[in-house]
């Protein structure tokens, strides 16, 4: 039988930090903060990285701050998955060579960077890892890709280039495309990413939306991975909602008990299944976590 970690996506949300539930008033800190969270769970999501390039120092201070078995997940940055970023998200001196192009503003995409910044950017990536790997807390690098990313071959194809740019890393890929999981494209999605040692993003989410991807439990590598963002109706497509408004959700007793199956059969099949909420205003995140703990009897491992 396989591990079953369970934490949250992101232990630094500003909402979970101010509203004062989880942190104890002496974690005022990063260092704290980092400490007190890795107390209580075994596994975290690192969410910053999707909004800017992370830094080898950063993951340093993250490696000294958490115990032995302690495991990141890496969220990919923004540019990776089809999202734009701040030009300011990345290096100083990728700003400024940046700016001197014709279709830069506030925001770009990676399309419309020229192919040495875009090089650049994955190597940097990848290099503000590597003190996560030798450390042996590193998990998986998760791919978010957005509602337009369509099934088709240019996708197939587009996440093995991903795999290309970072050969020393476990991928995970997440979609947001129900189109993904209609008729033969599911079993289709999910060979593929078998045969290609690409672990599938189980999710929970709300349901009936075109981008409404379902609950599928299915493991396609050692290591099963789950995202839980909440049952949220009337914010999931909701147009300027902020992140906090989408996933604003306390879940049931009820609805985790649904979940206790799925996880003990991934559990059975898998070195390692990772649960991470992503329900994360305020202390939702961390109070659906203990709760499903709780109900697994899986405690803090």
């Amino acid at each position: 039988m396989g591990r079953i970690l369970i934490g949250t996506c992101s232990w630094t949300d500003k909402t979970l930090i101010e509203c004062g539930r989880f942190y104890p008033s002496w974690a005022r800190v990063p260092e704290g903060r980092l400490r007190f969270y890795a107390s209580h769970f075994p596994v975290v999501e690192v969410d910053s990285s999707f909004y800017a390039l992370p830094t080898r120092h950063n993951s340093q201070l993250w490696v000294e701050r958490t115990p032995d078995d302690f495991v990141f997940h890496v969220k990919a940055f923004a540019l990776f998955t089809g999202h734009s970023a701040e030009v300011r998200s990345l290096g100083r001196d990728l700003q400024d060579a940046i700016r001197q192009q014709p279709s830069a503003k506030g925001r770009v995409y990676m399309n419309q960077l020229p192919e040495e910044i875009q090089q650049e950017t994955w190597r940097r990536f990848s290099e503000a890892l590597l003190p996560l790997k030798d450390a042996g807390k590193l998990g998986l690098v998760l791919f978010q890709f957005p509602p337009w990313f369509h099934p088709g071959e240019k996708s197939l194809e587009y996440i093995l280039r991903c795999k290309e740019k970072l050969p020393e890393y476990g991928l995970a890929m997440e979609f947001r495309n129900g189109a993904w999981f209609k008729g033969a494209s599911r079993g289709h999605i999910l060979q593929f990413l078998e045969d290609n040692g690409l672990t599938f993003v189980c999710v929970d989410e709300p349901q009936g939306f075109q981008s409404s991807v379902p609950p599928v439990a299915v493991a396609t590598t050692e290591l099963a991975y789950v995202r839980f963002h909440g049952r949220n109706l009337n914010t999931w497509e909701k147009k300027g909602a902020t992140v906090s408004e989408r996933f604003n959700y306390y879940y049931s007793e009820e609805e985790l008990q649904e979940w206790l199956p799925p996880l003990r059969a991934l559990q059975g099949v898998t070195r390692a299944t990772n649960v991470l909420f992503n329900t994360n205003y305020q202390d939702q995140g961390v109070v659906n976590a203990q709760k499903l703990s709780g109900l697994l009897g899986e405690g803090a491992l």
